[in-house]
């Protein structure tokens, strides 16, 4: 009889596999999955799904539409969802290290060289480095905005609280944002729920997932009240990372706007430092979200370089873990109601919109000094969506061009 029960519905089978098997399988997808979120998961899907057989197409798009629903990084988030049902916790974790650690070094790696960079040649080309984050970012909204926001209602959404965080820049009118825009998702009009659903393969029980979400609300609580009360840096950046990987719906370049605001009005990174490295976490393969690593690699207070890559990396990623966990046990009598899918939809529309204000302050403003600037731009822009070029092409493209313009 057991024989008879779909993969889809292992939801209380033990681990079929070694953590050390995952770890092999992540580490090599760290090192080639270049193209972001989206392309990720088809990776995911192709290697998973397709090619290993750890999960049906149903299971699979389940995970997907939960890792969607929560903040945080998707990709990273599948991962380790994918770990969790393959080798339980160790699974779950040799996910996230394997698919994690290979960007995170390079990027380590590179903000070394940007701090011993001192020559004009050099400034060139870190100008280059964030002329080219125009153009991902302008790709990245252009994308989101296709089935995030496609119709009139939603579009208002992303517009207005585009507005709203440039007219208020501060953390606080970034998760206003958020909220604006699920409650305006719960008075527009709503399509119809989703009801096709498999059960989702992994054994994480209710009370598991109770302690880990409330692990999640008193950490995203207590640390900025802990911050306050003590003088460690250390402290500081744990709150302000952490802080960042909870409320970044939409994962991947929505993290922007509000790492950019944790770490540049403190003066803790210079805004040039800031956007060089986000141009150059679009030439390294994994999550987007190891720009974390190079961040606290640049810092000017200490803990910097690999302590502070180290602090600020894992404080990013561990709310992605106590959420993934904590939602699984819920996840499915929560997409049944239309109120939550509809809120979501708000809420995607206004991450949308905090992509759309980040293109234009800091990405924008910063990059764009003059016509030869924006003619290196259009045409990043153009070999992104029209020709489809590699984004570390381009990357490396638009590098050289920065050094050159810098020489003439």
């Amino acid at each position: 009889m057991a024989d008879s029960i779909p993969p889809s519905s292992l939801e209380s089978r033990a681990p079929a596999g070694r953590w050390t098997e995952v770890l092999a399988t992540f580490l090599r997808l760290g090192l080639t999955s270049f193209g972001g979120p989206v392309a990720h998961l088809g990776f995911f899907r192709d290697e998973f799904v397709n090619r290993r057989r750890w999960l049906d197409d149903r299971a699979y798009a389940d995970l997907v539409a939960l890792c969607q629903f929560l903040p945080g990084p998707a990709s990273s988030q599948v991962g380790t969802a994918v770990g969790l049902s393959r080798a339980g916790y160790g699974g779950a974790f040799a996910a996230w290290l394997g698919f994690t650690l290979p960007s995170a070094i390079a990027l380590v790696a590179f903000a070394y060289v940007v701090d011993g960079l001192g020559s004009s040649a050099g400034a060139g080309w870190l100008h280059g480095l964030k002329i080219a984050a125009v153009a991902v970012v302008a790709q990245a909204v252009l994308g989101m905005m296709r089935p995030l926001a496609p119709d009139r209602d939603r579009a208002t959404i992303m517009v207005i609280v585009a507005a709203l965080v440039l007219a208020v820049p501060s953390a606080w009118a970034q998760v206003g944002g958020i909220v604006l825009g699920g409650i305006a998702g719960l008075v527009l009009p709503r399509g119809e729920g989703t009801s096709d659903h498999a059960h989702l393969p992994l054994a994480v029980g209710k009370t598991t997932g109770a302690i880990c979400l409330a692990a999640f609300f008193a950490l995203l609580i207590g640390l900025p009240l802990l911050a306050g009360r003590t003088t460690s840096h250390a402290i500081d950046l744990v709150d302000a990372f952490y802080r960042a990987g909870s409320l970044v719906f939409g994962g991947g370049h929505v993290v922007l706007p509000l790492l950019q605001e944790a770490v540049v009005p403190p003066g803790w990174v210079s805004n040039d430092l800031f956007l060089a490295g986000y141009g150059a976490a679009q030439a390294v393969p994994g999550p987007l979200f190891t720009f974390s690593a190079y961040l606290g690699a640049v810092m000017t207070p200490s803990p910097s370089g690999v302590v502070g890559a180290a602090i600020c990396l894992v404080a990013v990623f561990v709310p992605s873990f106590l959420l993934v966990f904590g939602a699984l046990p819920f996840w499915d009598d929560l997409r049944r109601h239309p109120s939550a899918q509809a809120a979501l939809r708000g809420v995607n529309a206004a991450v949308v919109g905090l992509l759309l204000a980040a293109l234009y302050n800091p990405v924008w403003t910063s990059a764009i000094g003059n016509a030869r600037d924006f003619a290196v731009a259009a045409a990043a822009f153009l070999l992104l969506v029209m020709w489809k070029t590699p984004p570390w092409l381009v990357v490396v493209l638009c590098a050289i061009a920065g050094g050159v313009l810098a020489a003439l």
